[in-house]
């Protein structure tokens, strides 16, 4: 079925556009024109490309890791579309095999049922490094095996990111990873800058939460940070909630990326979507929740409670950076890390993945393959 929209504002990612119509047709833009014969809806406010989150735990109550299922799944998307994500990896963390392969078939089954919003996997850990595991759980920090291979491997889970601690494993697993379809992040991590860079060369392309639970620059040791700001090709996620990054570290990382090479993560925990501040359980600890920040009661930031139309906001208020830029680093830049350039942009033929948002730059409405999936 056709329909065509006419906002009185559009970011097709590069440029604004003003009372510009798009016909949307089998969840796709087919024109930037008003389709003959179909009476439009008109929209007040600006539509831009939908966000793309690759880093998200939970949302709407539920954690990824203690329920993996389809419906868990529905419930962090439905939270997360209210803060303008079409398109997420639910993202597990460190836990056992068991775990590991319940969520890699629920994520099967979530994309061949088409679950809004679900664009794959990101497995972080558990093949990190004990000093800078923050709060996963070291019992199931370990070694790759052919059991995780083989779970990495799969050719059904869409989008597959996995985070790891390149000193501990070595390049030419790495290798092995990318070559089977695997965008292999660093990070949790004390790895020295060498190490960091022979894995870039094995085909590591992005670093999880720059600046979090990594070795720092130096002067004589750039550690992986250091490492991440010289790459001109590796894409890093960036954590905008005030906490996990000072602001100041955050601008610096921007001024040093090459452009489109940084791009928003929420990191984002159970409490995402929830109006109250309860705690939550991770692996046996209470995580605390103090307005926007999570803290395990032992002292760890435990994720987030930031959303991408916060990063967004965030990133303009505090960093500086201009709103068409902090756009482009939650849709564009993202849709190009994992591939998926047909997201993140309005031309014909991209997805009808797009949000509404209003004069005070808050999501009004949501769309999934041109389907409204929230209204404020």
């Amino acid at each position: 079925m056709k329909q065509t929209l006419i906002a009185e504002r559009v970011f097709d990612g590069e440029h604004y556009h003003h009372n510009q119509a798009i016909t949307l047709e089998a969840g796709h833009i087919t024109a930037f024109e008003k389709a003959p014969g179909i009476e439009p809806i008109y929209l007040a406010g600006t539509l831009v490309p939908g966000f793309i989150d690759v880093q998200v735990n939970g949302g709407g109550g539920a954690l990824f890791n203690a329920a993996p299922s389809v419906e868990c799944l529905k419930t962090i998307g439905q939270a997360h579309a209210r803060f303008g994500t079409t398109g997420f990896l639910p993202t597990l963390i460190t836990d056992d095999l068991g775990v590991m392969q319940a969520a890699a078939d629920t994520v099967a089954e979530a994309l061949a049922a088409n679950t809004p919003g679900v664009l794959g996997i990101h497995f972080e850990g558990p093949h990190l490094s004990v000093p800078k595991k923050g709060v996963h759980p070291a019992n199931f920090i370990r070694h790759i095996s052919e059991a995780e291979l083989a779970i990495f491997a799969r050719e059904d889970l869409g989008t597959k990111v996995v985070t790891l601690a390149p000193e501990n494993v070595a390049p030419e697993v790495i290798r092995t990873l990318v070559d089977s379809g695997v965008r292999v992040c660093l990070g949790h991590s004390n790895a020295d800058y060498d190490t960091v860079i022979k894995a870039l060369e094995a085909g590591a392309s992005g670093f999880t939460h720059l600046f979090n639970a990594m070795s720092p620059m130096d002067s004589r040791a750039p550690g992986m940070v250091g490492a991440a700001l010289e790459s001109q090709s590796a894409w890093c996620g960036l954590i905008v909630d005030g906490h996990h990054v000072h602001p100041a570290s955050a601008k610096v990382a921007i001024a040093a990326k090459p452009k489109g090479k940084v791009m928003l993560v929420t990191d984002a925990m159970p409490p995402v979507g929830m109006d109250d501040n309860a705690s939550f359980e991770l692996f046996g600890t209470q995580v605390i929740r103090k307005g926007d920040r999570l803290n395990a009661v032992t002292g760890e930031l435990a994720g987030c409670v930031l959303d991408m139309v916060g990063a967004v906001n965030n990133s303009v208020a505090m960093l500086g950076v201009p709103r068409e830029e902090a756009l482009r680093m939650a849709a564009k830049y993202p849709a190009e890390f994992i591939g998926h350039r047909q997201r993140g942009v309005f031309r014909v033929g991209a997805k009808a993945d797009m949000v509404l948002l209003d004069q005070d730059n808050r999501v009004a409405q949501t769309y999934i393959d041109g389907h409204l999936v929230y209204q404020a």
